[in-house]
């Protein structure tokens, strides 16, 4: 539970960052952010932990004298970096942006399954781009080798293009992680902290 994901907005109600329960809290309790409701109201820490006695059959963490709800939005108090519309050209990024399906064959498959491959190989000049790069299994990758897909006799299931959203705020099949997170996510996109891939 404490491992569950909670969207960090800065003081402008811009997200910038999705973090766990643990840090949120820790957040909360030194006073650096507050948890911002459903109706967008803010809590501090204890108020927060007041208005969790009076809720029942929510997610909560338990501590030695009461239960706590867990917070899905918090807003930094006085963090006011904008955050990038830039979405970063990542491993991660692109298995999200695939739906960790291989872009040849179309099955979706566990990440340890699926590589990367270069529909212009590099070989030929390709190069590590967003509309280069497509997620790719492991028997379609070695059967395609340093071949084109129309070398190879084999056709891509969609074209490669730079995604728009950012992964971090949704699930593996693009949907937003918790509807607490719509009202925000429409306003700039974050840039997601995962290292990003060089040509």
């Amino acid at each position: 539970m404490t491992n569950a994901a909670v969207l960090v907005l800065n003081r402008h109600y811009q997200p910038i960052h999705v973090t766990n329960v643990r840090r949120a809290f820790s957040l909360l309790y030194l006073g650096v952010a507050r948890v911002v409701d459903p109706d967008f109201k803010t809590f501090d820490f204890a108020s927060w932990a007041q208005l969790s006695t009076e809720v029942r059959g929510a997610e909560v963490i338990r501590t030695v004298d009461r239960a706590i709800l867990i917070p899905r939005v918090i807003v930094l108090q006085l963090y006011d970096r904008i955050p990038k519309t830039k979405v970063r050209f990542s491993r991660h990024n692109i298995y999200m942006r695939d739906s960790n399906t291989c872009q040849y064959c179309g099955r979706e498959l566990p990440r340890v399954e699926l590589n990367l491959d270069h529909v212009v190989p590099r070989a030929q000049g390709g190069r590590t781009t967003w509309e280069n790069v497509v997620c790719c299994c492991i028997d379609c990758n070695l059967t395609k080798g340093a071949r084109t897909p129309e070398q190879a006799g084999m056709k891509l299931l969609k074209t490669p293009i730079r995604p728009r959203w950012t992964p971090t705020f949704r699930t593996n099949g693009g949907r937003v992680r918790y509807r607490e997170w719509l009202p925000f996510l429409g306003l700039a996109d974050a840039s997601y902290w995962n290292v990003e891939l060089e040509d």
